[in-house]
């Protein structure tokens, strides 16, 4: 196992949610970075951020990993779950606060909702 991913393996195993994304959640810089994160944000979850900007072994690394060719990458409870347009389809069908419920992943449901209200 190469230490890029020695590193995402321990990430995702001690944190129930990661987003490996460009950027910080506070300071995405790019807007499928952004999309994901304001998402997570704005219905609470608690989660790592992982800037992969900052790491060119985990930018490269986090792609082996996952088999998946782009950026961002949201994992929960270890599994990868997908990327910008998976999580953006998720939240709009409910499938992502099922999700979280079966991990128990604390989030804001209200938020959820009004989430799916303002793109309905």
């Amino acid at each position: 196992m190469s230490d890029a991913a020695a590193k995402i393996t321990e990430t995702n195993a001690t944190n129930d949610v990661v987003l490996y994304m460009k950027g910080t959640k506070s300071m995405p810089q790019c807007g499928f970075s952004s999309r994901v994160a304001g998402v997570l944000n704005y219905m609470g979850v608690d989660y790592t951020d992982v800037n992969v900007l900052a790491d060119d072994d985990i930018r490269q690394g986090i792609k082996d990993f996952s088999d998946w060719p782009t950026i961002p990458q949201l994992y929960v409870k270890g599994e990868f779950v997908g990327g910008c347009d998976i999580i953006t389809e998720m939240t709009l069908s409910g499938e992502l606060d099922t999700l979280f419920e079966e991990n128990g992943v604390t989030y804001d449901k209200d938020a959820a909702d009004k989430i799916r209200e303002a793109n309905g």
